[in-house]
């Protein structure tokens, strides 16, 4: 009955506001679903493109009574419609030929003497004439709205014991214009920017000048999140990043190859002549859109366009993407964009009927104003701006300076989520999906977070089983000063260990962080080329919970550092730290023994080491969230380039060794068109003087069942030593770019990796020498270098890899092949 009722207000509503739903399924004479079907409203622009099922929904503002629905190869269907909604349409396409002239396309379209080539072709000519492009300066106002809602809402879900008590969210629930799902709103965040461009000089900065959140979830894990899911992206370019993946644009030159073209129609829109072209993939798995496009016919630039991602790309989590752009004519001539919209459907199955969030992210642009440069030094990015007042305008502000009013349910949003967070079982739920998002667990009334928690157990051959508690103090996402500690027990060595660090923003403007910290701890060295002096920091390694072989070459270090770091740009950081540490075995089977005289007749186990250190690091385009003391990282798709000089102050607190340490490393991912993503990493360092085992550079090598980035998955800890060495490892991600064109391998949605990587290096005979522990130095002089071969996105989150040994073959106790697993939850 409540089903019933619920249609028929939904029917008597859409009559009286006079909008169109029309839902269905396009099929042919042999009831087989006909993909990519042009589905319109008679007499309008507004329309879909049947998906690979042949369904569609879609709603229209207006009140029109006929749908045209077409496909190349087929006679076109005129359907009738009854005012309102009109849902479960099923329609026949019969098989016919187009006359006047015009020529069928069917499945894959000619590349030959296809109008609709032609016309794209004029488009790439323009596409760098159109729009901003066309001006050296410009700059607008933007407005973004950026909406999650849970949908396929029923009456199952709605009786679920977990809703008990938060009934009420229910009367939010609406229905979407392009699924025609039920959905309920839980989070909204709206932004006001001014944006600034200088075309010659390719610099632009966006101002925020008002910010406005609320929802399941506040602070820097949602903000994170809304960036990294919904980067800006221009569809003139030849491709489109969203999610992480790179998908083929519409209107790329590239286009062509993996896209069939059709000129459907033609018509004037605001009094410019436009032609339609329809556009689907020619195969199934890979990164490819479906939808139409309206160009003018005399500019070429596109007034109108829809894009809607196919249902078998190889994309995880994602179930649907629909994206639509419009834009107005300025001039005559100048078409600019004014509405993007942007929708997202997230789900563990691509089922119809499984359950989801939508991501909606809708964004308007108006007063545009051309030509009025800005001095170079404007551009030049904030390195940690931070406004309160942006986050704190009032609700009079955003009624007058939004760009379109809130609809009735957005408008409750705000309210609905402020009532829903004193629900005491949603505390209960909202805090354990935080606990799992972030390994802490939070503490308000004490200001701090327990964790993190994953942490917690480890186990290696030294300590045994190993017990971990740690905190940090916690005021918000934006501290200044943050202190953080742990302690540990190992129940085999019977020892305690500790750490605890503390760091302090002095001056915001150029994020000036004073830092001291200490730790005494069992950890597994030499598992990176380049050292750094993170207090904390503690290796993958250094726990054998998941390891092969013996895990004992582990050391007792004590280390105490201070430092000082300031970022006078925005990406480029300096650095300085002051260290004191001592090393020794923490097992009777390793040594770090070293001769401490010339005569070599007598040594010592223990090194005691003070150093001086000096850092630069730069990560252009790198994208944080965040203003406090800590930030996050949005990604990690953008260079590192770092260079460590390192001074070891003999005498100093009864330090040991004078020698100075240079460490250069380098990581740049690269797009590589359609073929994935190419990630390289170049390490080189050198110490000059005399340095003991302890401080020795270390061929990292790989214990573990797992991947671990800078490390060779064929040798053991301490296999290979150096003191000058350098490094290169390539890994290229084709994203599934092979097995979609294999028959069967498609549907698994597979994603092929590969990758090589290699090391140089030497010992000098004085540190050869000075060595008394045991252990032959052995540097990969000859080059050691290794190669592996992977297959991810196996059950959407296991990637498992095999390497094999290309050099030192013979090697005592080599290993020439090994498999390597990691798991994570990747798009």
């Amino acid at each position: 009955m409540k089903k019933k009722i619920l249609f028929f207000a939904i029917f008597f509503t859409t009559i009286i506001f006079g909008q169109t739903k029309v839902g269905g399924k396009v099929v042919d004479e042999m009831n087989e679903p006909i993909a990519y079907a042009n589905v319109v409203l008679k007499g309008s622009k507004d329309g879909v493109i049947t998906d690979d099922n042949g369904n569609f929904y879609f709603e229209s503002a207006g009140n029109y009574d006929t749908l045209i629905v077409s496909f190349v190869g087929f006679d076109k269907v005129e359907v009738k419609l009854v005012p309102g909604l009109n849902k479960d349409l099923k329609i026949v396409l019969k098989s016919g030929i187009s006359l006047n002239q015009v020529t069928v396309y069917t499945g894959k379209t000619s590349k030959k003497n296809n109008p609709a080539l032609d016309i794209l072709r004029k488009i790439w000519e323009r596409r760098r004439k159109n729009g901003l492009k066309m001006f050296k300066h410009y700059q607008y106002d933007k407005y973004e709205k950026v909406e999650f809602d849970l949908n396929t809402i029923d009456s199952a879900f709605m009786k679920s014991k977990i809703f008990k008590g938060m009934e009420f969210v229910f009367k939010q629930i609406d229905t979407s214009k392009i699924s025609g799902k039920t959905f309920l709103p839980i989070f909204i965040n709206e932004t006001l920017s001014q944006v600034y461009g200088n075309n010659e000089a390719k610099k632009t900065k966006e101002i925020t000048t008002a910010n406005k959140n609320s929802g399941l979830g506040t602070g820097d894990g949602v903000n994170t999140f809304i960036k990294d899911l919904y980067a800006d992206y221009d569809i003139y370019d030849n491709y489109l990043k969203f999610f992480d993946k790179d998908f083929v644009s519409p209107l790329s030159r590239t286009g062509i190859n993996v896209y069939n073209y059709v000129l459907s129609d033609s018509m004037y829109i605001d009094n410019k002549w436009c032609y339609n072209i329809v556009y689907y993939p020619r195969r199934k798995n890979e990164l490819t859109f479906k939808g139409d496009f309206w160009v003018n016919d005399t500019t070429f630039a596109v007034k109108k366009i829809n894009l809607e991602a196919s249902k078998s790309a190889n994309i995880n989590w994602v179930k649907e993407i629909y994206i639509e752009q419009e834009f107005e004519v300025m001039n005559d001539s100048v078409f600019l964009l004014t509405r993007d919209y942007m929708m997202s459907d997230f789900s563990l199955s691509k089922k119809e009927e499984s359950k989801g969030v939508y991501g909606k992210r809708t964004t308007l642009f108006r007063n545009h104003q051309f030509n009025l440069p800005k001095e170079d030094k404007f551009f030049k990015e904030e390195v940690n701006f931070y406004d309160n007042a942006v986050y704190n305008k009032s609700d009079d502000f955003w009624a007058e300076n939004r760009f379109e009013n809130l609809n009735k349910n957005e408008a409750g949003i705000y309210k609905m989520l402020d009532t829903l967070k004193e629900v005491p079982r949603f505390k209960r739920i909202y805090s354990l999906a935080t606990i799992l998002g972030s390994g802490y667990i939070e503490i308000p009334k004490w200001k701090m977070d327990y964790g993190p928690i994953f942490s917690s157990y480890g186990f290696n051959d030294v300590e045994g089983q190993r017990l971990r508690f740690g905190g940090r103090t916690y005021f918000g996402s934006n501290d200044t000063w943050r202190i953080q500690g742990y302690t540990a027990y190992g129940f085999r060595d019977n020892q305690f260990k500790y750490g605890i660090s503390g760091k302090w923003m002095v001056d915001k403007k150029n994020r000036i962080i004073l830092s001291a910290g200490n730790r005494r701890d069992v950890e597994q060295m030499g598992v990176s080329l380049t050292t750094s002096n993170d207090v904390l920091g503690r290796s993958f390694a250094s726990s054998a919970l998941f390891a092969s072989g013996v895990n004992n070459q582990l050391t007792s270090v004590n280390l105490t550092t201070i430092g000082f770091e300031i970022e006078p740009v925005k990406n480029l950081t300096f650095q300085t730290n002051l260290s004191y540490r001592t090393l020794k075995s923490a097992s009777d089977q390793f040594s770090l023994d070293y001769y401490s005289d010339a005569t070599q007749t007598n040594t010592k186990s223990e090194v005691k080491q003070s150093e001086i250190n000096l850092v630069t690091e730069f990560t252009p385009k790198r994208r944080t969230v965040g203003y406090g003391v800590e930030r996050l990282d949005v990604d990690n798709n953008y260079a590192r380039l770092f260079l460590s000089y390192s001074q070891g102050l003999k005498g100093v607190m009864n330090s040991d060794f004078d020698y100075q340490k240079v460490q250069f490393y380098y990581r740049q991912p690269v797009l590589i068109g359609g073929f994935g993503r190419l990630f390289s990493t170049f390490e080189t360092g050198k110490i000059f003087g005399e340095v003991p085992l302890g401080l020795m550079g270390v061929i990292p090598g790989n214990q573990s069942w797992f991947v671990i980035e800078n490390t060779y998955n064929l040798l053991n800890y301490y296999d290979f030593v150096a003191d000058e060495y350098a490094s290169l490892h390539f890994e290229h991600h084709f994203n599934g770019r092979l097995f979609s064109r294999i028959p069967y391998l498609r549907k698994l949605n597979l994603r092929e990796i590969v990758g090589v990587k290699g090391v140089y290096g030497r010992v000098s005979n004085e540190n050869k020498l000075l060595n008394a522990s045991g252990l032959t130095y052995t540097a990969p002089e000859d080059i050691y270098w290794e190669y592996h071969a992977g297959i991810g996105n196996i059950f959407k989150v296991l990637r498992i890899d095999c390497a094999w040994r290309g050099s030192y073959l013979e090697m005592p106790n080599a290993r020439k092949f090994a498999v390597r697993a990691s798991f994570g939850f990747y798009f």
